[in-house]
């Protein structure tokens, strides 16, 4: 069983798509018992649940992000294949989980942290909800956030108004956890730090870092001062593995492994074949288990890997079931007990990115480059990483799906771009390699992935062999990819003034390809 430091975190298998969202906001759970008070337990026991929450299970997160993103596939063609991965959307739960789960008891928590004078939980909850939310607004848009919780009709935010609400938050937490370093009272509920608040606030400032990237495009001068904000700050930046911001899985088996293992629904994707396998990469071998059958691997039979094409065609699930699933290591929860959400690797990427676009205080494109592949091969436990940063040939392969007869869901590798950094190339070139070695790296934390492949077009992903899109969600040109999903239909049906008012935030119709607001579409540069 392979050994890596990184070890990962299950989402709980609850989905909150048929939830509705009023009673999340005007009935959130009860935390009023006196006998709680002691030693925190009144507000503290309902952080891990919180947190348990991030993530979302197969329907909300596998099916979506994961699947846009190409990290993974899936081998059953659901719906007769007319499915969210061929772009015709039939699930839909992500924003009812994070608001039922963590937005709902958040509030009831910080007015009670509020009323009794705790303000580090307080800012801890602040904290949760920031992450959570800047994960929805990744699938919608605009969301409701700053005036969450008021009476009437929810109110959406514009996602200007979103980014700054953001950061004005993190001003005020991050000042607050830089004042109480000491502070102890946050131990018994924190699986992820222990408590250890210099942690928390180097996540805080790595979360505004990465915040401040993703707003590069739409708004260089804020993200330009909030980015060299978070490079100054002297609380830090996550910069190291043992610094990393994981979820614990608290004893529960990686969801992605269920799914996997158990349901044989996923498998490794064929963007990932292409690319891990053409630049022999040795972190495949942490990823992915390799395949028994090297028919299937013909073409590359020192790498036997096999990946299904993310919006294929698909006609029975046995088809693909030889495929190879992920490592067997993530089907054990006594070995894979937390998940990443913001890890050094990232945050080099981001430093990296930052030096392109001359952000003071971000250091040297290269060193940055190079530290990032650097962390994620430490995190995985894969060697030869000086070999594969001097490697200025390997590229990623051509697709051969193997399985149906003729060309159907083969696809040519569009990525030109090797491994080695070139110091004379254009920034253009030079983003790309960044952007290609923080998709590979953020394995298992894919919504960062889709929204670098959103924001920048990189990696050049294949587009979906089988596109199902049509009027009834917004149709998707053929060659081009999603960008987003559709407001919810609780909000549609119970909040319609709240879903148009945000739908004239958005800039454009209600459906799957009106670009966010930092999806620009425009040049890198």
């Amino acid at each position: 069983m392979k050994k890596f430091l990184y070890l990962l975190t299950l989402v709980a298998a609850v989905s909150s798509c048929t939830e509705n969202f009023e009673d999340a906001n005007t009935n959130p759970y009860e935390i009023s018992n006196e006998s709680l008070q002691q030693d925190f337990n009144h507000v503290g026991a309902f952080y891990p649940s919180m947190l348990n929450q991030i993530f979302g299970n197969q329907v909300n997160h596998n099916l979506t992000n994961t699947s846009y993103a190409q990290h993974l596939a899936q081998p059953t063609p659901f719906t007769g294949n007319v499915n969210n991965t061929t772009y015709y959307i039939r699930w839909n739960g992500y924003w009812g989980r994070e608001y039922t789960n963590i937005m709902a008891p958040a509030k009831q928590v910080i007015e009670i942290a509020e009323a009794d004078g705790y303000t580090m939980f307080v800012e801890w909850a602040n904290l949760i909800r920031i992450l959570s939310m800047s994960r929805v607004t990744t699938f919608y848009g605009p969301v409701i956030y700053t005036q969450y919780g008021n009476e009437g009709p929810g109110v959406y935010d514009s996602e200007p108004t979103l980014y700054a609400a953001f950061f004005s938050d993190l001003d005020r937490i991050i000042a607050e956890f830089s004042a109480n370093m000491d502070y102890t009272g946050l131990s018994a509920f924190d699986a992820t730090y222990g408590g250890d608040v210099s942690q928390w606030a180097k996540f805080a400032n790595s979360m505004r870092l990465r915040l401040a990237m993703r707003i590069s495009k739409v708004d260089p001068a804020l993200a330009k001062t909030q980015g060299e904000k978070a490079l100054a700050d002297p609380v830090g930046l996550i910069e190291a593995n043992g610094d990393n911001m994981n979820i614990s899985l608290y004893g529960n088996k990686f969801h992605p492994a269920q799914i996997c293992f158990e349901w044989n629904d996923t498998r490794m994707s064929a963007t990932m074949e292409s690319i891990l396998v053409g630049y022999q990469d040795p972190r495949i071998h942490a990823f992915f288990d390799p395949v028994s059958d090297l028919s299937l691997v013909a073409d590359h039979p020192d790498w036997p890997y096999k990946g299904i094409r993310n919006g294929g065609e698909l006609i029975a699930k046995d088809d693909h079931l030889a495929f190879s699933t992920i490592d067997i290591s993530f089907n054990d929860p006594a070995v894979v007990t937390k998940r990443k959400v913001l890890s050094a690797d990232e945050v080099y990427f981001l430093k990296a990115e930052a030096a392109l676009r001359g952000w003071a205080g971000a250091g040297d494109a290269q060193t940055n480059y190079e530290a990032g592949v650097a962390a994620s091969f430490e995190l995985w436990g894969a060697g030869g990483v000086d070999a594969y940063l001097a490697d200025d040939t390997s590229l990623p392969i051509d697709y051969d799906g193997v399985v149906y007869d003729g060309a159907i869901n083969d696809f040519t590798n569009q990525i030109t771009n090797t491994i080695a950094w070139d110091e004379a190339a254009s920034n253009e070139i030079k983003l790309e390699k960044i952007i290609t070695q923080k998709w590979i790296a953020s394995y298992t934390n894919e919504m960062e992935a889709w929204v670098d492949f959103r924001r920048t077009g990189y990696p050049k992903l294949p587009p979906v062999y089988q596109n199902s899109s049509n009027a009834d969600w917004g149709v998707v040109p053929d060659g081009e990819f999603i960008k987003r999903m559709p407001f919810v239909q609780d909000e549609r049906e119970n909040n319609p003034s709240g879903v148009a008012d945000a739908t004239a935030k958005l800039g454009g119709p209600d459906e799957i390809n009106t670009r966010l607001w930092w999806d620009t579409g425009g040049p890198n540069f």
